[in-house]
């Protein structure tokens, strides 16, 4: 069992969010000892799934629709696996925008890098858009899909 405070440290998440994850009803087992709250491997599972979830995009109303599914049990499986599934592909989605901003930012970087060391960009226009160097030329590619 874990007090609030630890719970906070061990998740970096204020007190003040765990208190409101409490009060939205996210932490239904939550063992209280007069005011203070005591969180189980349960709950600390149930962060992680929040933490997971939010991070995914999804908002508090609908990580809520979630644990009442949870209390369902067994009936509510597939809407639990068609939220996962969906956060999913809404991340992996996310993945591939940031791979094409990558691309991109790596492939600035070595652009000014060569202007710099060349004086100009007279050389590195001479070899747009198919004449780079292999690494970078995959990078380009990438970034301009």
């Amino acid at each position: 069992m874990y007090t609030i405070g630890q719970v906070s440290e061990m998740f970096g998440i204020p007190v003040s969010t765990l208190r409101y994850y409490d009060k939205e009803g996210l932490f239904p087992h939550l063992e209280r000892k007069g005011n203070i709250r005591y969180f189980s491997d349960n709950e600390l599972e149930a962060l992680r799934i929040i933490d997971c979830l939010k991070r995914s995009g999804l908002e508090i109303k609908d990580i809520k629709q979630f644990f009442v599914w949870v209390t369902e049990g067994a009936d509510s499986y597939s809407k639990r696996k068609e939220l996962f599934e969906a956060r999913k592909s809404a991340v992996e989605a996310e993945i591939k925008s940031l791979q094409k901003t990558l691309a991109l930012l790596k492939f600035k970087c070595w652009y000014y890098d060569t202007a710099i060391a060349d004086g100009g960009e007279e050389g590195i226009n001479a070899m747009l858009p198919d004449k780079l160097p292999e690494d970078i030329q995959k990078l380009y590619v990438e970034s301009h899909k």
